[in-house]
């Protein structure tokens, strides 16, 4: 390869690196602990803290302007004056020449003297302004700690439970409605959709950023690093049932119980009145911008159950002729002709689709619907691909059950992490003056090689949202003894060549090719046995093979190309004609 070519690839690596590494970067060393403890918390406390502390700023800010109406604007609210001036032009006003906190406000109606509803509009416009860039910015370090390296409960301890899910169970649940081709399908539907289940329950429960995958056919690992939550909160989360059902609305009574009741200020139900025997009261939820459930109002529903969601074959979301978006409903045989005979006794009145006790939708009915093919209207893209994945997670019932469950202590982590890193330290730092001093000018290309070779292994761990763990950090540090193995085999060719006479160049170009086999022959044999322990091997096994699997390619790398473009480098630029290699060699 030429050096042009060969200089562009590495750049091309390197920069996928930073790309790929940059959430970590972000998360562990330039996000405060305080903004960490927050982005780890649930979305529901990721809501009410981004609501208490908009609320605050913005008392904060009134204050001041009502102190100092003249003061200047801090540069941290330089994206407010951003506003203030868009506000300005909408409503035709001058925009002040001079931005001052009075003047910035005033055109949010700071000041205004009218009535007390119109003044509390004004103050919510603000306050959903602050709410909405502290709900970005916390969002954006979730999302940074979300693509960022993990570290594994050995290290950061928490919560480790393994859970089996009875997949048989599910498909005998189906009966005859699943044909055999159909079973492998609709047991890895069934996997991801238990899998996403918990992972929003978990976040429900108010637990941290889980580590959530598959193992095997029916296993799902799970681990909650840095909490120490009781075995009871895990127990509820894998105990709740998705549970889906349709139920026609009672129109009337929901308008009797809204005139009869009695509610709070902020709309609960003090005293329920107006409801019937044969009907209960539920609430109907949609999704806020931080994609939780938001009560909305009430409606009054049939106890009995039209139709159940055991009924449901399949859910997809597709679009009409207009452009509409839709969600589509395939039902068994049995729960065809019930929504048939339901829908044509019901026209005009709502069916109201129910998933875990909350109402999720309730469109009206305008005709009959035969052949167990149903649509539902009425949403965006969004809201229909959000419930899909309500109707799919009710509808597969797969029984799961906790086969292991472990609580590990952080303060072994802290201990270990300073150890591994002491070790991965001091192992670079040996290897490093080794290599100077026995290689002289050689070594330092070496020395290169060995810090990109642990930048590249970090990337990818980045890359791949892997998990780091203490036998993965073992992998490393061999991977550092090993990586250096690749250099000193070219080195000691090059050498060889020196010593026949060969001029810097040819000794260079004869040492990479004789060496190239012996590197990769060495490597691969590793590499294989690293895949192979990946593959087969759990847990510790699988943490140190997968470090040592990227190490081993990433080694590779730096040695045949880094090293080469190095050595190209001083004698093409720097136009030396001798090769600082060995004290025996001149």
């Amino acid at each position: 390869m030429k050096k042009r070519n060969r200089f562009l690839l590495i750049l091309a690596v390197l920069g996928i690196c930073f790309f790929c590494l940059s959430p970590s970067i972000n998360w562990y060393y330039r996000t405060p602990e305080a903004e960490k403890t927050i982005a780890l918390a649930s979305l529901e406390k990721i809501r009410d803290y981004s609501i208490e502390q908009a609320v605050a700023s913005v008392k904060s800010l009134e204050d001041s302007a009502k102190a100092n109406p003249q003061a200047e604007v801090p540069a941290d609210y330089n994206w407010l004056v951003k506003e203030a001036k868009a506000n300005y032009k909408k409503y035709g006003r001058e925009v002040p020449k001079e931005m001052t906190m009075g003047a910035m406000l005033s055109s949010f109606g700071f000041g205004y003297n009218g009535t007390a509803a119109d003044r509390a509009a004004i103050h919510g416009k603000l306050v959903n302004l602050f709410q909405e860039r502290y709900r970005q910015r916390i969002l954006k370090n979730k999302k940074y700690y979300a693509n960022s390296v993990k570290l594994g409960l050995d290290l950061a301890g928490g919560v480790n439970v393994i859970i089996r899910a009875d997949l048989d169970a599910a498909v005998a649940a189906k009966g005859d409605s699943l044909k055999p081709e159909q079973i492998a399908y609709f047991k890895q539907q069934a996997m991801a959709t238990a899998i996403e289940t918990i992972t929003s329950r978990i976040d429900r429960f108010g637990l941290t950023e889980p580590v959530i995958r598959q193992i095997g056919e029916d296993g799902i690992y799970i681990e909650i690093p840095g909490n120490d939550e009781k075995k009871d909160s895990i127990n509820a989360i894998i105990q709740g049932k998705g549970l889906l059902n349709f139920r026609l609305v009672d129109d009337e009574a929901t308008q009797n119980f809204y005139a009869n009741s009695t509610f709070t200020d902020e709309g609960k139900v003090i005293e329920a009145a107006g409801v019937p025997e044969d009907c209960e009261v539920l609430g109907y939820y949609d999704k806020d911008a931080y994609g939780l459930d938001v009560f909305r109002n009430y409606f009054v529903v049939k106890k009995e159950i039209a139709l159940d969601g055991s009924h449901i074959k399949t859910v997809s979301v597709s679009k009409d002729k207009m452009g509409a978006t839709g969600v589509d409903l395939s039902l068994d045989v049995e729960g065809g002709i019930i929504f048939a005979d339901v829908t044509a006794k019901n026209v005009k009145k709502r069916l109201a689709i129910v998933s875990d006790g909350k109402i999720k939708s309730a469109p009206s009915i305008k005709t009959a619907i035969p052949g167990g093919q149903v649509r539902v209207d009425g949403f965006n893209t969004e809201e229909a691909q959000n419930l899909q994945k309500v109707l799919e997670t009710a509808s597969l019932d797969v029984p799961l059950t906790i086969e292991s469950q472990q609580v590990v202590e952080a303060s072994l982590g802290k201990l270990s992490i300073k150890q591994a890193i002491k070790a991965l330290i001091l192992g670079l730092a040996l290897i490093m003056v080794f290599m100077l001093i026995f290689y002289k000018g050689a070594g330092f290309n070496a020395v290169v090689a060995q810090v990109l070779n642990l930048y590249i292994l970090f990337s990818v761990l980045s890359a791949f949202n892997l998990t780091l763990t203490l036998p993965s950090i073992a992998g490393m540090i061999l991977t550092i003894g090993m990586a250096v193995d690749a250099n000193v085999i070219i080195f000691e060719r090059i050498k060889e060549e020196l010593v026949l006479g060969k001029d810097r160049r040819a000794a260079i170009d004869a040492g990479f090719k004789g060496a190239f086999w012996a590197i990769m022959d060495s490597n691969i044999t590793t590499f294989i046995a690293a895949l192979f322990l990946s593959v087969l091997g759990s847990g510790a096994i699988q943490g140190f093979a997968v470090s040592l699997a990227i190490g081993v390619l990433s080694s590779v790398f730096t040695a045949l190309f880094v090293s080469r473009l190095m050595f190209d480098f001083w004698t093409d630029q720097a136009k030396k004609k001798s090769v600082s290699i060995s004290w025996r060699v001149k």
